[in-house]
């Protein structure tokens, strides 16, 4: 698997807890469904529609690696193509609907999104109340490796693959230097403001190398 860099942090915003361009935020709106604007980051072209080489792209452009692109890329499009096509012919380039996306949420997860898309704030603090035992807004890797655990749900083999690779997907792109992911980090992956940083940061890298 091809590597990629942690996000960087300058010494001001590590102190701080946040990742470069990571600012703490205003609480997220309960009536929006953020997870259409999570989706939306890999419809490169805005057209509602998500394809294979359009979430490899997307991939690529937040620093993931030609290998974790291309298996993401098969993973997510073949997973949530006809969950979020509903009443449509099963299509062989695996697209994604980005209106429907709500339909592509599984289960073992953490109940930050619910059933349409919103996003749910006391199921997001509850992460850190149950998880964060080192440090109250950032998870190491063991936590997360128990908060993956945690969620598990009997017989959900589904929902637990899906959990267990965004995670570590996540884990591998967005951890700091000391192997942590901050909170708002987090917090930025469910609205979907990550990605816009994680795609600068990785051009910073790209122009400055």
């Amino acid at each position: 698997m091809a590597s990629s860099s942690p996000v960087s942090y300058d010494n001001k915003k590590l102190e701080e807890g946040f990742v470069v361009g990571m600012e703490e935020k205003k609480p997220i709106p309960n009536h929006e469904n953020v997870l259409q604007k999570h989706a939306a980051f890999f419809d490169l072209n805005h057209d509602g529609v998500i394809y294979p080489w359009e979430t490899f792209q997307a991939m690529r452009e937040i620093g993931s690696g030609v290998l974790l692109s291309t298996a993401a890329a098969v993973f997510i499009n073949v997973a949530l193509s006809q969950t979020t096509r509903p009443g449509k012919f099963p299509s062989p380039l695996f697209p994604i609907e980005v209106k429907n996306i709500q339909r592509g949420k599984h289960g073992s997860d953490t109940g930050a999104y619910d059933s349409e898309g919103r996003f749910v704030a006391s199921k997001f603090e509850e992460i850190f109340v149950k998880h964060a035992h080192t440090h109250p807004n950032a998870l190491t890797y063991d936590e997360l490796n128990e908060l993956i655990k945690t969620n598990r749900e009997p017989k959900d083999v589904k929902g637990r693959i899906g959990s267990f690779v965004e995670w570590k997907i996540l884990y591998k792109l967005a951890k700091d230097k000391n192997g942590l992911l901050q909170k708002e980090t987090i917090r930025g992956v469910y609205d979907g403001s990550l990605f816009e940083v994680l795609k600068k940061e990785h051009t910073k890298r790209i122009t400055s190398s």
